[in-house]
């Protein structure tokens, strides 16, 4: 019960300091004249936010695309629009509405780098341009605009009501970009965020060259979906988890890649929602079971020590009264037990499931020797006795709560409850989303069994995999960097 108090009790504390920092952030302004930074002279301000605007924004990727040019760095640029502002505005009112973007704003400045720039483009919309940076490919602005779609979904405080705002983003990486300008990067972007409209809510979309005929087409085809998982395609990419006490690879997370041969990479954000709108769901995930336990095998075969393959099971996935069965098969198929595969479940699958055949399904699983990952966890508000209903072993904590805290001491707070709560129940812990070795360090520090992220590895095709792991555990002579038995 303690745990989950302090839950409430830092989740409350942490709305009021936001609350409060919205309420006296413009009066800082109004007197010192800056958003946190000061104002460059003859730099327009957003009057509601204290965010510069478009004019600033194509300054900015002019300046990032030449620093690419001269430096080999990289930019992108993201617009974000809050889905169905209107309707919030129209419900709440005006004084609400600003008072929303603001807050959103505030949010968004934390989400970014310092290097990254934010502005307000009109109502309910926002861009940023990502300071230059070495490494930036489409796994990583897909994190990125996840991160920032992470921090709008915060539920907020509206007198009485707790409301609960969405958002689309459409991004350009610079390298893309079909002029090296600033305009014309904010364009693509804007050509990526239509595209995403037309998925809303919640939508992210990657500008392509071909975005614009796909636009007066309509969405990819069922058939070609089809297709693509025929031909392969559509695969996993494994990205490791480390321990943090050793420092050894404990497993992989298989991810859904979609490699079109005309397209380039589709990222899953895009082709997803298309799998789910025309019911291949089940297929998709049979796609990924079967070469994640293939994958496990030609491991075992090369002498390559994986513990275990996680692989993503969705709700149409877990309906299935004959899925034990299935995977049991399955796992005979290729000779491997029941303990080298985890079940991960997404937390709001958790929470909204009575006692009906997911339920089931989870527990006969469990009972048959697999794991059970509790994913995203802190986004789908499980409670303490759906966790143990559903015999969940291990609690990966969602990567909204990761960002960041090696500098945030609510963060650490967060984290250190959420580790609590777990040690409590007997669970194990891993952290999502980790990008920086500070933030690596921190968790260990706190107590987290296990990390994944950008900071260990992307995810990488299976080809890839053997020679990383031994690259990687053969730098592992000495202690671990970071783990709780370091130096």
């Amino acid at each position: 019960m303690l745990p989950a108090i302090c839950l409430t009790a830092f989740w409350v504390a942490g709305e009021a300091a936001l609350i409060l920092t919205a309420l006296l952030l413009p009066v800082f302004y109004s007197f010192a004249g800056s958003d946190p930074a000061p104002r460059p002279a003859g730099n327009p301000r957003d009057p509601v936010t204290g965010l510069p605007l478009r004019d600033s924004l194509e300054r900015t990727l002019d300046h990032a695309l030449q620093a690419r040019e001269g430096a080999i760095s990289k930019t992108a640029c993201l617009l974000l629009q809050l889905d169905d502002f209107d309707a919030y505005r129209d419900r709440y009112g005006p004084a609400a509405a600003d008072d929303a973007q603001y807050r959103i704003a505030t949010r968004l400045r934390g989400a970014l780098r310092d290097d990254d720039t934010l502005c307000r483009l009109g109502e309910a919309r926002y861009g940023i341009a990502v300071g230059p940076v070495t490494q930036l490919d489409l796994e990583a602005a897909i994190q990125l605009a996840s991160r920032l779609q992470a921090a709008v979904e915060e539920p907020l405080s509206l007198d009485a009501t707790t409301v609960y705002l969405s958002c689309s983003i459409g991004f350009c990486l610079g390298t893309r970009s079909p002029q090296p300008s600033g305009a014309s990067l904010l364009t693509a972007a804007d050509t990526a965020l239509r595209e995403a409209g037309r998925f809303a809510p919640s939508a992210i979309r990657s500008f392509s060259v071909d975005m614009q005929g796909r636009r007066r087409t309509g969405p990819i085809p069922a058939d070609e979906i089809e297709t693509a998982m025929e031909a392969g395609q559509i695969l996993p990419f494994f990205q490791p988890q480390v321990s943090t006490d050793t420092g050894l690879v404990t497993g992989f997370e298989a991810l859904a890649r979609w490699c079109h041969p005309q397209r380039g990479m589709i990222s899953p954000a895009e082709f997803l929602p298309m799998v789910q709108q025309v019911g291949l769901m089940e297929r998709l995930g049979d796609l990924m079971l079967v070469q994640s336990l293939i994958a496990l095998r030609r491991w075992d075969e090369a002498g390559v020590n994986v513990p275990q393959v996680g692989v993503n099971f969705a709700n149409d996935e877990l309906m299935n009264p004959q899925l034990v069965e299935k995977i049991r098969w399955q796992l005979d198929r290729y000779g491997l037990t029941p303990g080298r595969l985890t079940v991960e479940v997404l937390e709001t699958v958790v929470a909204a499931s009575p006692e009906d055949v997911i339920s089931r399904n989870i527990n006969g699983l469990a009972k048959m020797g697999c794991r059970i990952d509790l994913d995203d966890f802190g986004t789908g508000h499980a409670s303490i006795s759906s966790i143990r209903r559903f015999s969940v072993e291990r609690l990966k904590i969602d990567r909204s709560f990761v960002m960041k805290v090696d500098r945030d001491i609510e963060q650490q707070r967060m984290v250190a409850a959420i580790l609590t709560m777990a040690e409590r129940l007997g669970l194990t812990t891993l952290a999502e989303g980790v990008e920086t070795p500070g933030e690596h360090a921190m968790l260990a520090q706190l107590g987290c069994d296990h990390v994944q992220g950008y900071e260990i590895a992307r995810p990488m095709p299976f080809d890839q995999t053997t020679e990383w792991m031994r690259a990687y555990h053969a730098g592992l002579t000495e202690a671990p960097k970071f783990g709780r038995r370091s130096g």
